[in-house]
């Protein structure tokens, strides 16, 4: 099967990692990167997003051990538009999180338009840190968790510094 996903990954944590998980179970993975231009635009809030060759670096570091454990082969590829590279004839599958399954449902949308078989879409569930509250990059960017959910606050409330 042909997996796709896409994201910012600014920084990767184990919620991307669930995604990463399910997309090889299923098969040949191609990542959708967004670019420079279209990760502040996708960004709930206004916070700093590394370049993308910054942030490709870092994917392609986790997708390979990914792809090495599941024998599976993975790409990376740019994304300049908020539907991306699943709208492409040749997937099978979407990878989405909770909160992303509307534009997949939109993805589908597209697809059919074009004469496109549509997609599986496979909805991965949240990941929870420590707090019970869903691990996100902008949790860890604002210091509240690290990448796994651990919660360290000082007596400021702000994260402890080592």
């Amino acid at each position: 099967m042909k997996v796709a996903l896409g994201g910012t990954f600014d920084p990767i944590h184990d919620g991307h990692r669930a995604l990463f998980e399910r997309a090889f179970e299923l098969g040949d993975v191609t990542v959708g990167l967004t670019s420079d231009d279209l990760a502040p635009e996708l960004r709930n809030e206004d916070r700093y997003v590394r370049s993308f060759e910054e942030r490709r670096r870092d994917l392609d570091e986790e997708l390979a051990d990914f792809a090495a454990e599941y024998d599976r082969e993975y790409d990376v590829r740019e994304l300049t538009e908020p539907t991306g590279i699943a709208t492409e004839p040749q997937f099978d599958v979407l990878i989405v999180s909770p909160e992303t399954e509307t534009g997949g449902k939109r993805i589908n949308e597209i697809r059919s338009e074009r004469g496109h078989d549509t997609l599986d879409i496979e909805v991965v569930p949240h990941v929870y840190a420590d707090d019970d509250e869903v691990i996100s990059s902008t949790r860890i960017v604002r210091g509240e968790i690290d990448q796994h959910g651990n919660v360290t606050p000082d007596r400021d409330g702000r994260p402890e510094r080592a």
